[in-house]
């Protein structure tokens, strides 16, 4: 087929922030000003500092597991629990870079049962979440007080938000603070990876221009080169250059979704009484491209899993 997805103006805007319309849950699931976690690292290292700086930096402009499954609620797509990552493999996870990509694949998988208020899910995928986090020697991310206050407070959407928010927030900033940069990176890769499988996996390739989740994909083709950024950052590690194979391979999907941006023109604002510069940005991405992409996502997403 060539039938093409066409997405209007200021993609590129909401691609870096990804879930704009979702303010709640940006507000869960971001660090707000001033509430970015202690770094211990020597004064007198100021290149360790910024370096550490910039790879927060990269990792607050990807969106969180709330995030990725806020979006797909929002798109009105009903929940298959066919699409997370099964509890029992948890227990076959036990080297530090499948508990990693683990641990955020199955916070992204909280997210989505939490959204989707399944109960037990909710509670059986914390505890699946807490197994990753104590192999990574992650003693305070998730304890039993975290475990008990989601069981007390299971019908109280907020605060479970609030609680898998910390937890995901939590562990990269312990990780990160404690010097496991790569570990940390690979969270963030496994929460990316699982909530873009499971988006791809609910949208029929027929049918492009009718799903919301559309847009939310596509937008992931800027999202890819933050990701790349993050993981040039962590390279020598060989996990870390293992996975950036791995994302490269999906970056040359995603540049055949064609972005084209329209002549710059000035608007005057009545308004602000202020003259505005403004362009609009399109998107086409062809059915083919779209199940080509669908497939490199989730032969990557099942890697990690295996």
């Amino acid at each position: 087929m060539n039938k093409k997805s066409g997405i209007g103006s200021g993609i590129l805007i909401c691609a870096v922030l990804l879930a704009g319309s979702i303010s709640a849950c940006q507000t869960h699931g971001k660090k707000s000003a001033g509430e970015e976690a202690k770094i211990n690292v020597p004064k007198d290292n100021m290149p360790a500092v910024e370096e550490l700086k910039k790879a927060r930096k990269i990792f607050n402009a990807l969106p969180s597991p709330l995030e990725s499954a806020a979006i797909v609620k929002s798109a009105g797509s009903r929940f298959d629990p066919r699409l997370l990552n099964q509890l029992d493999n948890a227990n076959s996870y036990v080297t530090n870079k499948s508990m990693a990509l683990n641990l955020g694949i199955y916070t992204c998988d909280l997210s989505f049962a939490s959204l989707y208020e399944q109960t037990q899910l909710i509670i059986d995928y914390m505890n699946a979440a807490k197994k990753m986090a104590d192999g990574l020697g992650i003693l305070k991310a998730i304890d039993q007080t975290t475990i008990d206050k989601l069981e007390e407070n299971i019908n109280n959407s907020d605060v479970i938000m609030e609680i898998i928010s910390d937890t995901f927030l939590n562990s990269s900033s312990y990780l990160e603070d404690n010097g496991q940069h790569a570990n940390a990176a690979m969270v963030l890769v496994g929460g990316w990876f699982e909530g873009l499988y499971i988006s791809t996996q609910l949208v029929d390739a027929n049918h492009l221009n009718n799903n919301k989740l559309t847009g939310r994909i596509i937008d992931q083709k800027l999202s890819v080169d933050i990701l790349l950024n993050l993981l040039e950052s962590n390279k020598g590690n060989k996990s870390i250059d293992e996975i950036k194979v791995q994302v490269i391979k999906l970056k040359a999907v995603f540049d055949k979704i064609k972005i084209t941006t329209s002549q710059i023109k000035p608007e005057f604002d009545n308004a602000s009484k202020s003259t505005l510069l403004k362009s609009d940005v399109k998107t086409e991405m062809t059915p083919e491209v779209f199940k080509e992409l669908a497939s490199t996502v989730a032969e990557i997403r099942n890697s990690f899993v295996k």
